[in-house]
């Protein structure tokens, strides 16, 4: 008899392997990384036998809290990848998309669940919060790279549209939590005002987004002092390039603020956006970052693969036109609308404004939320909502996966030649709008 755990490590350690070359051999071929992995998982699941349960619905418990190691750790990763300092008119795209874009989004993701599913309001303002966050995890291709050592360089001025990107699925994972708890406190209590708002108001909006600001300040400004100012060089981190020490900002970051019933995900981007605003030309920007993206990987590895492998052992039965619909609309029609219209008389170009709109990718976030939603509340329509969900996820990391690479690469040639039409040779492609 077949040994399953020999099978799991052998398993493991080629997953690991792919997941370190992937990104390199696919490079800019319309294939991302998870859409191999999805692929991967379920075949597996469709081939092997006996393989672990992966249903997410049979073990929420266990999707919560694993899609929110992988969701904190993207965080970690976006917010030190940013190169861009802080500012009302430098974040100007990233503004327009958490206060216009992402309220439109909620808006017509919840008439779908209630005029097309036939949902309650509990129900619909739950598919509503679940779908509104863009995601740090599976966007690679069309977000910031990594930060950069010179960042006097004018070519280490991040395009709009990777910065905006980035920007947005670090900041609007954390913003989707208020509706989140709106949603399990309609299903507790009942859908009038009266029975939720006022603590909902003042407590999962005034309190826990202050306190996610505020304690995610505080840890990463001392943690930059710990990093480059003390006196020590025994103490000075950075000094030792010792990359794994960006899990410890994520974990404290995450860890008080969830203790103070914070955000812990607006603590950690903010985090660490207040390291990365310290010592910007340091090298230890750098390995931070690169240890945050491979832990990152490896875990998004381990959910895709399962993702694929619930999808093909029962978590889509039942799926019927209008869920198919609803999904559609959700990735083709709404995100790209909202897009378009939050965007509209930025400091974006045209193109970059489509791809922007277009890529508000759905992934990791996503799952926790619903996971995490149907832990603490009580919905009818369980299986529904997983299904619905599952669809745009899935329909996120293929449709996405296809175009990202592409839409990217037309991207960069038009803003290289629109900034030697307008500057010459040396024109700054990547600020140049398009």
């Amino acid at each position: 008899m077949v040994d399953p755990g020999a099978i799991a490590y052998a398993g493991i350690g080629v997953a690991t392997l792919l997941a370190a070359m992937l990104p390199r051999v696919l490079g800019r071929a319309p294939v991302s990384m998870p859409m191999v992995f999805l692929a991967a998982g379920a075949l597996a699941f469709t081939v092997f036998e006996p393989l672990p349960d992966p249903d997410p619905i049979r073990h929420g418990t266990v999707v919560v809290h694993l899609t929110e190691l992988c969701v904190i750790i993207s965080l970690m990763g976006a917010g030190l990848a940013l190169n861009r300092p802080l500012g009302l008119r430098r974040w100007s795209s990233t503004w327009r998309l958490l206060g216009i874009t992402m309220p439109l989004t909620m808006l017509a993701v919840g008439l779908l669940g209630w005029g097309v599913l036939g949902w309650g309001v509990a129900a619909s303002v739950l598919l509503a919060a679940v779908l509104a966050p863009t995601d740090p995890v599976l966007a690679s291709e069309v977000q910031v790279a990594e930060p950069v050592e010179d960042a006097d360089d004018p070519g280490s001025v991040e395009d709009e549209a990777r910065f905006a990107l980035t920007s947005e699925a670090g900041l609007n994972d954390g913003l989707a939590f208020p509706f989140t708890y709106a949603a399990v406190a309609i299903s507790v209590v009942g859908a009038a005002p009266s029975a939720w708002a006022p603590h909902w108001l003042a407590v999962d909006v005034l309190w826990r987004l202050a306190c996610g600001l505020l304690v995610g300040l505080l840890i990463g400004w001392g943690l930059r002092k710990l990093f480059f100012s003390v006196p020590s060089e025994k103490v000075r981190l950075a000094e030792h390039a010792e990359g794994f020490v960006a899990l410890a900002a994520t974990f404290l970051a995450y860890g008080l603020t969830e203790l103070a019933e914070g955000y812990g995900f607006v603590a950690v981007f903010v985090c660490a956006c207040t390291i990365r605003a310290g010592e910007r030309s340091h090298g230890y920007q750098r390995v931070l970052h690169r240890f945050v993206e491979q832990v990152e990987r490896m875990l998004t590895v381990l959910l895709i693969f399962l993702l694929g492998g619930a999808a093909v052992t029962g978590l889509l039965v039942g799926t019927g036109w209008r869920e198919v619909l609803v999904a559609l609309a959700v990735l083709l029609v709404v995100r790209p609308l909202a897009g378009v219209v939050g965007l509209a008389r930025g400091r974006t170009g045209p193109r970059e404004r489509l791809v922007i709109a277009f890529f508000g990718v759905r992934g990791i976030g996503s799952l926790f939320y619903v996971a995490y939603a149907l832990e603490n509340g009580h919905f009818g329509e369980q299986d529904t909502i997983w299904r619905v969900v599952a669809l745009v996820v899935i329909g996120s990391i293929v449709l996405h996966g296809i175009t990202a690479s592409p839409s990217m690469m037309v991207l960069d040639r038009l803003r290289v030649r629109v900034s030697r039409n307008r500057h010459g040779d040396e024109g700054q492609a990547p600020s140049t709008p398009v």
